[in-house]
């Protein structure tokens, strides 16, 4: 073939290209377009799949918005499978008034995820990894019936292995134990070579089962519907929930150094049932072995402090997570201070902070100063400026990993939970939050804030980066909303 040929079949094939990724790109934007989400999430996948082809594309098939009809089908049907007339008149048997001033707040609460408010004899803060441990341990060996945990991340390691074993003794002691992970987060336990780890927990009865696995046959993995939830449930009595995963990275005495600064919550009383109903729809919806227990949902004293259970996921539009920290946001009068350890806040909810900062509130957001994310950080720190000229306190904790999800609303509102303050917590994955209403509880969470203050460092309003930090910051916003 001469050069003129070799020309003219260069031609042809830049011709072909550029009509393929010209209608790639319509028939991707228009699909794009259709799924109808936030216009800004919508704007950022079509530049970059317009702008990287390739790479755009890819990225989206294992990030992009992803249609869940299937799987919101799905879960409602082992929702209304699994709750019988005598099921909902048990959940609903405890439902107190709640205070005047949180009316609104828990209607919205109840409306948005189905979950009513409920009361608890005990709530207790539990700020570390290894004191987390140490009371799961203790409810575990505790249980007479049954015992459910349901975890992002549950590695095979040091802190997990203690945890497999104390639920493989139960279990040989006739409990029923019944162990949840994502498929994602919780890879090496769910890999062939984890196996080994499970096997004397499953010869001893034990029940495991793996949330959205990761299938060869799969043309998109579900990379962005997990389970982000962290719950164990103890008999239908006690609960845990909070930010704590059940790996070494959390648990201080076996990083003494590098641990991350974490927070749970125990709870004891009826709002436990709600977190044992959030439970058994996911085990359902996972392919757990079916559930035959009747005495999943015990009837409980009525307690004095009123809980309300948030959850959220994208089998569910509403968003309930996101409505309410924006609602509780809202209602503040006096403070408002909120540690999370990814900062890549909705328009919404900036604007909610910036406003009640513009309006007196003590605003004050408690943030790592390194994650383990560059481009969450660097995302998160381009939206300072804006925080700060409102009038809001930036914090960033210095040393090792901050990992704490916590909302403290003036003098009798906290929240503690799973979710980040990010548009994935918020929409793309499936997470659970306790709002607890009580002055007793709002100050052991100011005390606590208040803590880790002294391990931080206040982010200078006149902050000033080196330019290709600020250049990365910028370019990291950008892509905030695919985060």
């Amino acid at each position: 073939m001469n050069l003129s040929e070799w020309t003219i079949a260069g031609h042809a094939w830049t011709y072909w290209l550029g009509w393929i990724w010209t209608l790639s790109s319509l028939v991707l934007t228009t699909w794009i377009v259709m799924q109808r989400r936030a216009p800004v999430s919508t704007l950022a996948w079509i530049i970059t799949l317009n702008l990287l082809p390739v790479v755009g594309l890819a990225v989206y098939a294992y990030f992009g918005p992803q249609r869940v009809k299937r799987q919101r089908l799905k879960r409602w049907h082992k929702r209304a499978a699994l709750m019988s007339q005598e099921d909902l008149k048990t959940l609903r048997k405890d439902r107190p008034e709640p205070p005047i001033w949180a009316l609104q707040h828990a209607e919205l609460i109840e409306r948005s995820c189905g979950l009513q408010l409920a009361s608890c004899q005990e709530v207790k803060l539990l700020p570390s990894g290894a004191t987390t441990l140490d009371t799961l341990l203790q409810e575990i060996s505790a249980a007479q019936k049954h015992i459910h945990l349901e975890y992002y991340i549950f590695e095979p390691d040091i802190t997990g292995q203690a945890v497999l074993q104390a639920l493989a003794t139960k279990a040989r002691e006739g409990v029923r134990v019944r162990l949840l992970v994502d498929a994602i987060g919780s890879s090496r336990l769910c890999s062939r070579s984890g196996n080994r780890f499970l096997a004397d927990y499953l010869k001893a009865g034990g029940q495991f089962a793996i949330f959205h696995p990761r299938k060869l046959d799969r043309l998109r993995p579900l990379v962005n519907l997990r389970t982000h939830r962290k719950i164990a449930i103890i008999d239908g009595r006690a609960g845990l929930l909070g930010g704590i995963n059940i790996t070494d990275d959390e648990n201080e005495r076996v990083r003494p150094k590098e641990a991350y600064r974490d927070t749970h919550l125990l709870l004891r009383g009826g709002a436990v049932r709600w977190l044992q109903y959030l439970f058994l729809q996911d085990w359902g919806y996972a392919g757990g072995r079916q559930i035959t227990d009747e005495d999943m949902l015990p009837d409980d004293k009525p307690g004095s402090v009123h809980v309300h259970i948030v959850a959220s996921g994208p089998d569910n539009d509403s968003e309930a997570i996101h409505r309410a920290m924006i609602d509780a946001i809202h209602m503040a009068r006096e403070r408002i201070w909120l540690a999370t350890p990814y900062f890549v806040p909705t328009e919404s909810a900036l604007m909610a902070l910036t406003n009640a900062a513009l309006r007196g509130v003590s605003v004050k957001l408690m943030v790592p100063e390194k994650s383990d994310s560059r481009v969450v950080t660097a995302a998160a720190r381009s939206y300072f400026e804006e925080l700060q000229n409102a009038g809001v306190l930036v914090f960033e904790y210095t040393g090792r990993m901050f990992h704490a999800k916590t909302l403290l609303i003036d003098q009798y509102y906290g929240m503690v939970g799973s979710a980040n303050f990010d548009n994935r917590s918020f929409r793309l994955n499936f997470e659970v939050a306790a709002a607890v209403f009580g002055a007793d509880f709002n100050q052991q969470l100011a005390a606590m804030f208040e803590q880790d203050l002294s391990d931080c460092k206040r982010v200078h309003p006149q902050r000033r980066a080196p330019a290709p930090q600020r250049l990365f910051e910028a370019v990291a916003r950008l892509a905030s909303p695919l985060l």
